[in-house]
């Protein structure tokens, strides 16, 4: 089964029915820095600057680093969102000055793909404590992440799919071979999670019985 992240929210309802489904956290570098006892994963801040015309504040994700990195699943290194090529470049920095601190050792990053970025650029920064993490605009998103996922696999790390928000596109997030997938929805509406939960339990009981009756 797909793990599934939610975007952090202090909600006690939402909490609550998120915690039984077995739902994990995205936790921003640029929001409340609590995991609120769930397992987690480091979201770099870069989408939450983005959309208030900010500069990426490394302030902001150095401090989340140091309270969350060494505990958390992985880290979304910092990205220049809609940078294409650019933002690669900038994230292998990143990727180069965080690999190698003790806090951190043994962690996984994730490189934030996007409008702009192939395949060849990203391979020979991939491997098993270097992830995918498929970012872009939604028409992009939905029309590569097979193939990021492949690569992903292929150079034995993990391939996650940010903002899926329905349960069309956690079928096609399975269908395409991602390993997890993170929205917000669930967080600002406790109704939104039975139908986004079930679609990712149902697809994965769809392949189990797809399996044994091969």
């Amino acid at each position: 089964m797909m793990l599934a992240y939610a975007s952090r929210t202090g909600t006690r309802r939402n909490l609550d029915a998120l915690r039984a489904a077995g739902w994990r956290l995205m936790v921003s570098a640029r929001g409340v820095l609590r995991t609120e006892g769930f397992r987690y994963a480091l979201d770099n801040g870069a989408w939450t600057s983005f959309q208030r015309n900010e500069p990426f504040d490394e302030v902001a994700f150095e401090g989340a680093v140091a309270l969350l990195g060494p505990g958390a699943d992985w880290i979304v290194l910092p990205d220049i969102v809609m940078g294409g090529l650019a933002s690669l470049r900038f994230s292998q920095k990143w990727l180069e000055r965080l690999r190698h601190r003790r806090a951190l050792a043994g962690q996984t990053f994730m490189i934030a793909v996007q409008n702009g970025m192939n395949p060849d650029a990203v391979r020979p920064l991939l491997g098993p404590r270097v992830g995918v993490f498929v970012g872009g605009d939604t028409s992009w998103k939905l029309a590569t992440m097979g193939r990021w996922a492949r690569l992903a696999h292929a150079r034995g790390s993990i391939c996650h799919v940010g903002r899926v928000n329905s349960a069309r596109r956690v079928r096609l997030c399975m269908a395409t071979g991602a390993d997890s997938f993170d929205g917000s929805g669930v967080s600002r509406f406790a109704a939104a999670l039975p139908s986004v939960d079930r679609a990712r339990r149902q697809t994965d009981i769809e392949n189990w019985l797809a399996r044994r009756i091969a």
